[in-house]
């Protein structure tokens, strides 16, 4: 690799680091459905969307779907106070990344849990913003939003939630 090219890319990583040190964000505590803490979630506000950074223990290993829910409530044990995904009511946006309809703005990768039932994920989704930035579907709206581990993975197609199974932890997106 010539000197050139490589002062390029330090410059262009440099570039893309800086906004996010001075982005607002927003936090949130996962929460399983006995009350325990499982661990955090944050969410830096970018120029074209949203990154969240989880951090979770004590699930089941193996892959889990992941999503944004349309209400700040997480209320035990099975988190239905969080209501649907965001966007999931608009038959424009059916639920799923594979689905040639969708995806709703809620969806998001899977995570996968290792065989500590620890997981860390940075996911990324253009479909939202914490304050309604570009018309982008807001996380700190009037009744919140929430973000939602269910206990299966997400097949990215099927209706209504991607055969995920039930919530296993949920966590209420908080500004700061």
């Amino acid at each position: 690799m010539s000197a050139k090219p490589a002062i390029v890319l330090i410059c262009a990583l440099s570039a893309l680091a800086a906004p996010a040190l001075a982005a607002p964000g927003a936090s949130a505590q996962m929460l399983g459905g006995t009350g325990a803490a499982l661990g955090t979630a944050t969410f830096t506000e970018a120029s074209t969307g949203v990154l969240i950074h989880v951090e979770v223990s004590g699930l089941k290993p193996g892959w889990h779907g992941i999503h944004l829910h349309e209400k700040g409530d997480c209320a035990a044990p099975a988190f239905t106070t969080a209501g649907a995904h965001m966007n999931h009511a608009d038959p424009k946006s059916p639920h799923g990344l594979l689905n040639p309809a969708g995806p709703d703005f809620g969806d998001l990768p899977n995570i996968y849990v290792g065989a500590d039932g620890k997981a860390m994920a940075e996911l990324f989704s253009t479909r939202v913003s914490l304050s309604g930035a570009g018309g982008r579907a807001s996380l700190l709206d009037a009744d919140g939003s929430s973000l939602m581990v269910h206990e299966n993975p997400d097949d990215h197609a099927t209706q209504p939630i991607g055969n995920a199974g039930a919530r296993v932890a949920c966590d209420v997106v908080k500004a700061g």
